[in-house]
C-alpha cells in the first residue's frame, strides 16, 4: 500500500462530509429551495461526476460537428486556468491565455461557432445571447454540477477505466458528487472504451449503471488519427525511426501512450498535470530537446506550446461509437429541433 493510498484512506471522513454537503445542495435544487435559471433556446450540458479525464473535449467536438451545419452553435466553458477574468467571447485576436486551452481549441477548429468563457454559466449564457442573438444552441462544457443553470439536456460521461459506480467522493476518490447524481442525465456515455469491448461486458456495465427507463447508455472509444498535424502533416509511421519526445499536460495520458506503443513508436515521455501552464524553464527544456527530436503532443497542449516550439506535432483524436451512433445522433437532433 503506497503513501497516496494510505492518505486517501485517512481522508475518508472528509469525503463523507463532502458527500453529505453536496447531496444537501442537490436536494435543495431538486426541491426548488435553490433556483435554477432556464433559457428559451436548447442548452446541452456535457459533464461528469468525477474530476478530469473523461473525454469532455472530444464529446463537445462531436456535438459541434453534428450540429454546426444546420444551427448557430455557441460553446460556453469556464476556461480553466485561463489568465483572464469574467466573460470573454472569442474573436480573431483572442489568445489561449485569455480563453484556456480547450475553449481555444474549439475556437481554432470551428470558425463557424461562437466560443465564450465564464465561471458563472447563467451570466455567460445571458451575455452570449445578448452579443450573439442568432444563437440556436448552447453547449455547456463541464457544467454537470452547475445547477444554477437549467440545461434542457444533459450528457453524463464516465471513463471505462474509472467508472463512477466504482469510485468514491473526493478526496478519498475522484467523485465530485455521489453516484445518484446520474439521475439528472438524459444520456450516459462510457468513454475511452477498448475497441474490442464485448457486448457481454457492455451489458454488465449497463446493469451496474442501472439507468432509468428514460436513460440510454452508449459506449465510445478514442479514435487516433494516423496523420499528425502541426508545423506540417506527417504520417505517424514515419516517426518510428526518429527520436521522439511526447509532451502531455492532460489528466490521463495512458490511452495515448498505449496507442503510440502499439504502433511501435519509441519515445521519451514528459508528463505534466492537466491544463498545465508551461513555465519558461520548461519551455527551454523542450526547446533543447527539439534540437535532436520531434516533439509530439496532444491537441490541447499544442495550442499552448505552438508559439514556442518549432518542430511541434500533435495527434488529432475524435469520438468513435462502438455501436448505436445513429441512435445517439437522433436523440440529440430530436432535442435541438423540437
Amino acid at each position: 500500500m503506497n503513501f497516496i493510498t494510505i492518505l486517501r484512506i485517512l481522508l475518508l471522513p472528509f469525503s463523507v462530509l463532502y458527500g453529505i454537503i453536496v447531496s444537501i445542495r442537490n436536494l435543495c435544487y431538486d426541491w426548488g429551495i435553490l433556483k435554477s435559471t432556464s433559457f428559451d433556446i436548447p442548452i446541452i450540458t456535457v459533464g461528469n461526476l468525477s474530476v478530469g479525464g473523461t473525454g469532455k473535449t472530444p464529446q463537445i467536438e462531436y456535438l459541434v460537428r453534428l450540429l454546426q451545419n444546420d444551427l448557430q452553435i455557441a460553446v460556453l466553458s469556464r476556461g480553466y486556468k485561463r489568465k483572464s477574468k469574467g466573460f470573454v467571447l472569442a474573436d480573431k485576436n483572442t489568445t489561449v491565455e485569455e480563453l484556456g486551452d480547450e475553449p481555444f481549441q474549439y475556437h481554432q477548429k470551428f470558425p463557424k461557432i461562437n466560443v465564450a468563457v465564464n465561471g458563472d454559466r447563467v451570466a455567460g449564457v445571458t451575455q452570449l445571447l445578448q452579443l450573439r442573438p442568432t444563437t440556436n444552441v448552447v453547449l455547456l462544457d463541464d457544467a454537470y454540477q452547475h445547477r444554477k443553470i437549467k440545461a434542457g439536456y444533459q450528457i453524463l460521461l464516465t471513463a471505462y477505466s474509472d467508472l463512477f459506480y466504482k469510485d468514491f467522493m473526493m478526496p478519498t476518490g475522484n467523485l465530485r458528487e455521489l453516484w445518484w447524481g446520474k439521475k439528472r442525465a438524459n444520456l450516459i456515455v462510457v468513454t475511452k472504451c477498448p475497441v474490442d469491448l464485448s457486448k457481454e461486458e457492455q451489458r454488465k456495465i449497463i446493469a451496474k449503471i442501472n439507468p432509468s427507463k428514460q436513460q440510454k447508455v452508449f459506449f465510445i472509444t478514442i479514435g487516433y488519427s494516423s496523420i499528425l498535424k502541426g508545423v506540417e502533416e506527417v504520417l505517424l509511421d514515419e516517426l518510428q525511426h526518429q527520436k521522439v519526445v511526447l509532451v502531455t499536460g492532460i489528466a490521463k495520458p495512458e490511452p495515448l501512450v498505449a496507442h503510440l506503443k502499439s504502433k511501435g513508436l519509441k519515445f521519451e515521455h514528459l508528463k505534466f498535470s492537466d491544463h498545465h501552464n508551461f513555465t519558461a524553464d520548461e519551455i527551454k527544456m523542450i526547446q533543447q530537446k527539439e534540437k535532436e527530436a520531434v516533439i509530439l503532443t496532444t491537441e490541447k497542449d499544442y495550442v499552448r506550446l505552438e508559439k514556442d516550439i518549432k518542430k511541434l506535432l500533435y495527434i488529432p483524436i475524435e469520438t468513435v461509437f462502438l455501436d448505436n451512433k445513429t441512435i445517439f445522433d437522433k436523440e440529440i437532433l430530436a432535442f435541438v429541433k423540437h
